[in-house]
């Protein structure tokens, strides 16, 4: 399905987007600043065009949860952001959120 290779693309745009929005070190570095704005550009127009093909609610939810779920990850092994078992607790929820979510659009169709 292209719509959830445009969702895709809009996931891994917009983690790598937040990841270069913590390393502009509040707008102040030139690259990953610019990274930000571009990545952020992607993955929104991605999302637009996956939202031709998926409603709404599923879109957003797989968008930011696996988004979400993804950053957390990312903070803890890139940016070395301390874990917990909430942390852990959180993200399977997320998850299982998403997951439901999108059942519940699937049988929508």
């Amino acid at each position: 399905m292209k719509a959830y290779l445009f969702l895709t693309v809009a996931i891994v745009s917009e983690i790598i987007g937040t990841s270069m929005l913590k390393a502009s070190d509040g707008f102040t570095k030139l690259y990953p600043s610019i990274g930000t704005v571009v990545c952020f550009v992607l993955a929104f127009y991605s999302l637009s065009l996956s939202l031709q093909h998926i409603p709404l609610g599923v879109a957003y939810a797989i968008w930011s949860g696996v988004g979400t779920a993804l950053t957390a990850v990312i903070g803890i092994v890139i940016w070395k952001e301390t874990a917990s078992l909430t942390t852990a607790v959180g993200i399977v929820l997320i998850i299982a959120g998403v997951i439901v979510l999108n059942l519940k659009g699937a049988g929508a169709h």
